[in-house]
């Protein structure tokens, strides 16, 4: 397992003007059961050459349908996590140890009713909402939970309203 390389990845932290974050609910997880019923953050892969920025927009677009938002904050390290080894070979083709991720912290510009999760003919996402900053930890899987606690200290102050 050790063998194999991180994924190369980004990932937003979308706070709205109310301060509070965008979480999607995985498509391929709707029964989980508990708090972290398969909730993240928008996250994917960064293709061959692409800049992060570029591809944090991209990623927004693909997944929730809108990339109407801007940059407020970066995360100033790479943050890895290892899949459990359940889905080490599975995930990904079996590629990737786990993901190494660049985080943004981002204000969505637009309305709710620019957020689609139904564009894309295969969506990840099968729900949304938007949560406080501090429940990130509770709602992730437990192996994406270390790096949501991190991003909650990292972008605590992103999370106040805004005014106008």
């Amino acid at each position: 397992m050790t063998d194999l390389p991180y994924r190369p990845n980004v990932g937003a932290v979308l706070f709205n003007r109310d301060g509070l974050v965008f979480v999607a609910r995985r498509a391929d997880m709707p029964n989980a059961e508990g708090p972290a019923g398969g909730w993240q953050l928008p996250q994917g892969g960064i293709d061959e050459g692409e800049d992060p920025r570029q591809a944090v927009f991209r990623e927004l677009e693909e997944e929730i349908g809108t990339c109407n938002a801007e940059i407020i904050g970066e995360h100033p390290d790479w943050l890895t996590y290892d899949l459990p080894s359940n889905l080490v070979g599975i995930a990904w083709r079996g590629r990737y140890r786990g993901q190494r991720q660049r985080w943004f912290a981002m204000r969505f510009l637009g309305g709710d009713n620019e957020i689609r999760l139904d564009l894309d003919p295969h969506p990840e996402f099968d729900a949304w909402r938007w949560v406080r900053l501090t429940e990130l930890p509770a709602l992730a899987v437990s192996f994406k939970r270390s790096i949501y606690g991190i991003l909650t200290r990292s972008f605590a102050p992103f999370a106040t309203p805004i005014s106008g």
